[in-house]
């Protein structure tokens, strides 16, 4: 493993590779100690190259064998070739074939980085720079070669031999020994790479392209778990369609195939034609998988498909460009789930992952530009700033140019590009081509890193009859940008009469609004006609631009929004203002050593809320979700007590159920099932309805009320209501939560998937021996340090959703953390730097807490030896 200090690589210096690669062909012999490679490699001296220059290629761990320019052998002065980088000192001024043999060792990849072996079976993960560590090559996006792979195992061990593209022979061996050749015929670069082997399960189905090209569909898997599979194979299926119908995407190779392996760094990796999955996002059964794992198996699948188009066939020029194909594919899967589900839900759970996971990047010494321009780790910059706001801001353009240019833009950028290695750039120029408008100012979204902060302020002319709104941005410093520009931020908006409906948007000239206006200055003023009487304002609909917003509104008003917004989204949005302005008063009291009683003007919402929720119970189970306490810590900004948050927040649920009980209890049993389990949309917003109240229901810890949830634990048909009733339960000591946390580990104690949501939940107990516990399960014999999904069900749980206990007053939270991320570094570099991650608000903290933080911060940087993924991390928290 590297554990050289990173050298930091920046966008003003990228250069064009000296040498271009225009075949690849690979020969690979499998073997779990000592897998031998063998790739024949066409190079072309780039025109745009310096001629003459040396030629190098990256490396990772790599043992050279033998290394042959045009069949004959590089005499050793000729070369210099180390475990990181192979180079020829005088490569010829033309075409020629470079030969070379590596040895890796895939049992003893614990970084899961490269070619490795998993639970029996070999596969592969290079996404970002993981094929220089199964050959030397030059290991950049912008490399596109055409890939024939040929794999060789015995039958045995590896009974099934998978690679990239379309299979053209397969044949036996000596001794028991077999091979499979496969060929992709589309350039791609190396990180697209995938190969699998082993002995592996698959269900098989097909699908015919809109030109009628008939394609296999088929998913690898354990033996065993086929049964498993089936609602993986629908999603696929409907993704397919569903790309070709919105987007004019057609599938392009004669097969497609997933692979699910058990231990992965990621959710899912796009390799073309062959997608490998982490084993969590393929395999779900009603009894196995939540409502929620349904929904993430059907999004995933999707997204990783979308990459076959955008990410595989037009892919990124170097990994600055990471989010023109990931924000872009975001985009896309979000609109496939909006299509298949609620959009409304949709949209709201998009805004809620983006607040809690980005805005407080945003907002903490990791913040970064949705496209860098300077990084040391690129493993690090996997971000959900890359990702989520990625694809927020291809839905600020939109909103800003309008859906039928963005088409139209986007059409463009499919044709123009397939086939290259783009840029953001290329991407917003396909748009201002297609809208005519100069994007110049947009491409700040890209460049400026933070949240824009938004105010609004209204006045009313009852004599004029006008309605003016003053807006003003701001945009915070953040890390290497001190000084900010004005965005251009679209802001959706309506204005509701007294009768709750959308009144026309009218300037003072008499010209009609079509229900956006955009702020592009530091300060604009905007005055509607034709209000004599105070409207209500709602604004930025549908989360228009992600935007920190502060309004006006008095309560009153956000009361009326939530009963009567056309904005399904700003219903939802006025009521999480209503809770959050609550909370956070309430916080400050409770550190003042008072309280803060719940308002009537809240409790009411809250009941109306409940009361009509029948009609869209999807909907109103996200209205009655209450703020998290990470949304109250981060509305809150500075010195953040997140005991205070939490003791604020539980009394609120309780007075919630003694409320509301009579009618929490008659909406739990009107939404009991009169039919067996399906996955679909209407049935999981029931269900998700049903479990919001019975949290509400229980919050007070009434013995009666809890043992009626250990009731429907027990009788539950359903991992959707097993896990909901358990999660109420971990929340309350006693013997129903033991004995129900005993009968879920017997029931499911086969079953690693499964035992991951119960150590989530046993890490997210708000109490003082939670830490305790957490060391326990680690201590476990079931519980293996060296796969993601344990850490990140466990560690990653206690570290990002408990608040309270990761930020224990004394500091051993901290300490916690910091002890396992010192000793996974060593293993598996890119997990260890992920969860290190949870320190990402460390500065926000009260003066004590982050005194403590720090210095376990500080443990970790002066550790010897760090990876530079961890380094990166460490060294940018504590800067």
């Amino acid at each position: 493993m590297r554990t050289d200090q990173a050298q930091p690589v920046r966008l003003s210096e990228y250069r064009v590779a000296n040498h271009s690669v225009t075949t690849v062909a690979l020969d690979v012999a499998l073997d779990p100690t000592a897998t031998r490679v063998n790739a024949r490699i066409d190079v072309v001296p780039h025109p745009q190259g310096v001629a003459g220059a040396p030629l190098v290629f990256d490396g990772d761990d790599l043992v050279l064998v033998s290394l042959s320019v045009d069949g004959v052998a590089l005499p050793p002065e000729g070369f210099e070739a180390t475990p990181e980088r192979l180079t020829i000192f005088n490569p010829p001024a033309r075409a020629f074939a470079l030969e070379i043999e590596t040895r890796i060792n895939p049992e003893a990849n614990t970084q899961l980085m490269g070619l490795y072996r998993s639970s029996g079976t070999f596969c592969t993960q290079c996404e970002a720079e993981g094929f220089r560590r199964i050959t030397y090559f030059p290991d950049r996006p912008d490399v596109l070669a055409v890939y024939t792979t040929r794999i060789e195992a015995d039958r045995a061990l590896a009974p099934v031999l998978l690679g990239n593209g379309n299979l053209v022979e397969t044949g036996d061996l000596e001794d028991n020994r077999h091979f499979a050749v496969w060929h992709d015929p589309h350039p791609k670069p190396s990180y697209l790479f995938a190969l699998v082997g082993g002995d592996l399960a698959h269900v098989e189905d097909h699908f015919t392209t809109r030109s009628g090209r008939e394609v296999v569909l088929r998913i690898y898997v354990e033996h065993g778990k086929e049964g498993r599979c089936a609602y993986a194979m629908d999603a696929l299926k409907r993704s397919m369609r569903w790309d070709e119908e919105v987007f004019g995407c057609e599938y392009d190779l004669d097969i497609f195939m997933i692979v699910a392996v058990g231990d992965f760094n990621m959710g899912a990796m796009e390799n073309k034609g062959l997608n490998i999955f982490n084993d969590k996002y393929v395999l779900a059964l009603p009894d196995t998988a939540t409502d929620q794992d349904f929904a993430q198996i059907e999004a995933i699948i999707a997204h990783e498909y979308f990459h076959n188009w955008t990410g595989n066939r037009i892919t990124c020029r170097d990994w600055f460009q990471l989010c023109l194909k990931e924000g872009l594919t975001v985009f896309r899967d979000q609109e496939f789930t909006s299509d298949m589900r609620s959009r409304a839900v949709k949209r709201i759970a998009d805004v809620r992952l983006l607040k809690s996971a980005q805005f407080s990047e945003d907002a903490g010494p990791l913040a970064h530009p949705v496209r860098p321009e300077i990084y040391k780790e690129i493993n690090n910059f996997y971000t959900p700033t890359v990702y989520e706001k990625g694809a927020e801001v291809i839905r600020v353009l939109k909103v800003l140019i309008g859906a039928e240019a963005f088409k139209t833009g986007l059409d463009l950028y499919l044709k123009r590009h397939d086939g290259d290695a783009a840029t953001v750039e290329d991407f917003i120029a396909c748009f201002a081509e297609a809208s005519g408008r100069d994007l110049t100012q947009f491409f700040l979204w890209y460049r400026q890193s933070g949240t824009p902060d938004v105010s609004v302020e209204t006045h009313h002319d009852a004599v004029e009859g006008t309605f003016t709104l003053d807006i003003r941005q701001s945009l915070r410093p953040t890390p290497g940008q001190s000084m900010k520009e004005p965005m251009v931020i679209p802001l959706a908006i309506g204005l509701l009469g007294e009768d709750g409906v959308d009144r026309p948007l009218l300037t003072d000239d008499g010209q009609q609004v079509a229900g956006v206006v955009a702020l592009n200055a530091e300060r604009h003023r905007f005055t509607f006609s034709g209000h004599p009487t105070r409207p209500v304002l709602s604004i930025n609909r549908g989360f228009s631009a992600p935007i920190r917003l502060k309004t006006d509104l008095r309560r009153e008003d956000l009361a009326f929004l939530a009963r009567h917004d056309s904005d399904a989204y700003n219903r939802w949005q006025a009521m999480q203002t209503l809770a959050t302005q609550y909370l956070t008063d309430a916080s400050e009291a409770v550190r003042s050593g008072g309280a803060s009683p719940a308002p009537d003007i809240l409790l009411e919402a809250m009941r109306a809320a409940l009361a009509g929720s029948e009609q869209d119970p999807a909907f109103a189970a996200q209205v009655l979700t209450l703020p998290s306490e990470a949304d109250i810590a981060r509305e809150i900004g500075t010195n953040v007590d997140p005991s205070a948050i939490f003791a604020a927040r539980r009394a609120l649920r309780t007075a919630l159920a003694q409320s509301l009980g009579d009618s929490l209890s008659g909406l739990i049993e009107r939404l009991a099932p009169t039919s067996s389990y399906s996955p679909d949309a209407i049935s999981a917003g029931r269900r998700a309805l049903a479990n919001v109240a019975l949290d509400l229901l229980a919050a007070a810890g009434d013995a009666e009320r809890l043992a009626a949830v250990a009731r429907r634990f027990h009788a539950a048909d359903n991992m959707t209501d097993r896990l909901a009733a358990l999660a109420v339960l971990v929340q309350h000591q006693g013997s129903d939560r033991e004995d129900a946390l005993a009968t879920f580990e017997e029931r499911f104690r086969t079953d690693p998937l499964i035992l991951d949501k119960w150590l989530a939940l046993q890490a997210g107990i708000p109490e003082a021996g939670t830490l305790d516990r957490v060391r326990a399960l680690m201590s476990r014999p079931g519980f293996h340090a060296t796969n993601p999904n344990r850490l990140r069900s466990l560690v990653g749980s206690f570290a990002s959703l408990n608040p309270t206990q990761f930020n224990r007053i004394d500091g051993q939270g901290y300490d916690f953390l910091a002890e396992v991320v010192i000793g996974l570094d060593t293993r598996n570099p890119q997990v260890a730097a992920r969860l290190l991650g949870a320190f990402k608000s460390w500065r926000a903290l009260e003066p004590a807490r982050r005194a403590k933080a720090e210095a376990a911060l500080k443990r970790v940087s002066e550790t010897d030896g760090l990876s530079p993924d961890v380094r990166d991390i460490v060294d940018r928290s504590l800067a």
